[in-house]
């Protein structure tokens, strides 16, 4: 029978969740579910694990709940200590557990706590609702393990230090969201803009950042990490007005560009080993290395093959080439193209381009 996947909160929606019912508790009585409003015109109840007055203060909390979505924020705690003003203004602000922006290219300041744009308006909205007829707020949001599941996240990478972000566009977030995963790396491409480099390292993760640091003396906001989404980000590359990439990383990702594979995730398609053999075949192998290619396990066993043979270095130029001539198309020649493919140990195997600026 199919099950439908239960929808989840963001962070946004729980930071605002909790503003009104700390709201709430100051000027009346704690409550144990608050209604707020949402950009998408949903008002949604959410669950208030705590909420109590503390003098001229109040603190409520809210436990995330992600519903189905594979998410490392499920079953953190927002809370929001909210301390009533007479000025009528609502100012927002982060404590502990919320990161604070040290970079430029995010929607928020630098040296302001990372609580974007629309998740700050969602608390707004939601405190105004409670509050008393010319009284203002001071909303102040934390997550008290925040800092810990921060190291999870592409956050330091991005220069949010300290904590998490409080994000969301709607106030939901969509289950098994392959959209929401795509979405959360592309702020790496507005980083490295932003910073000034608009020639910059593609990598799949974080084994070919590694490398890339090895190999060349390379800022990190100049590497750009796209996981399986090479074809998204390469997009977005030239979107933003990226000109010059340099695609690193291991032939068990990259070759699957050379055939026009630009998901590659396994269950996506894989064609890693037929494209070595015929990239093999191509220089000369004879056919018992190009069947023995084809019924390797793996593409480091595919390596050590074309090594023995002294084919290796001749093979994977060539499949560098092929990687640079589909990635040029991609790009509709928007952008120059270098490839570079190492192994696992950050030798190079193959090249294709303006290698030794890159």
């Amino acid at each position: 029978m199919a099950r439908f996947l239960k929808y989840g909160l963001s962070t946004g929606a729980c930071a605002a969740a909790a503003a009104k019912a700390a709201v709430t508790a100051l000027i009346s009585n704690p409550v144990d579910k608050v209604v707020i409003p949402t950009p998408i015109g949903i008002r949604f109840e959410i669950p208030v694990k705590a909420s109590k007055k503390l003098g001229d203060t109040a603190v409520a909390t809210v436990v995330k709940d992600a519903g189905d979505d594979i998410d490392v924020t499920d079953k953190l705690e927002i809370s929001a200590t909210v301390r009533l003003t007479d000025d009528g203004e609502i100012i927002v602000k982060g404590d502990k557990g919320v990161g604070v922006v040290t970079k430029l290219g995010l929607p928020v300041p630098v040296g302001e706590s990372a609580i974007n744009p629309v998740p700050r308006s969602m608390i707004i909205a939601a405190v105004k609702e409670a509050l008393p007829e010319g009284k203002g707020a001071e909303v102040v949001i934390s997550v008290p393990k925040g800092e810990e599941v921060a190291k999870k996240t592409l956050n330091a990478k991005l220069g949010v230090v300290g904590g998490i972000s409080i994000l969301g566009t709607t106030g939901v977030v969509k289950p098994l969201s392959l959209e929401a995963c795509r979405r959360s790396l592309v702020p790496q491409i507005d980083v490295a803009l932003a910073k000034g480099y608009d020639r910059v390292f593609l990598v799949p993760g974080n084994i070919g950042e590694r490398i890339t640091k090895k190999l060349f003396n390379v800022p990190d906001e100049a590497i750009i990490q796209t996981g399986d989404f090479v074809g998204y980000m390469l997009d977005k590359a030239v979107e933003k007005g990226v000109k010059e990439i340099t695609l690193l990383g291991h032939p068990g990702k990259l070759v699957k560009l050379a055939a026009g594979i630009f998901n590659t995730h396994h269950k996506v398609a894989d064609a890693r080993s037929e494209v070595i053999a015929a990239y093999a075949a191509a220089v000369g192998a004879d056919s018992q290395l190009v069947n023995r290619i084809l019924a390797s396990n793996t593409t480091e066993e595919a390596i050590v093959l074309l090594k023995q043979a002294n084919l290796l270095k001749q093979v994977f130029d060539k499949i560098a080439e092929k990687v640079a001539f589909r990635v040029t198309e991609r790009v509709k020649n928007k952008i120059k193209v270098n490839v570079i493919l190492v192994s696992m140990e950050g030798a190079v195997l193959g090249t294709w381009g303006n290698i030794r600026s890159a």
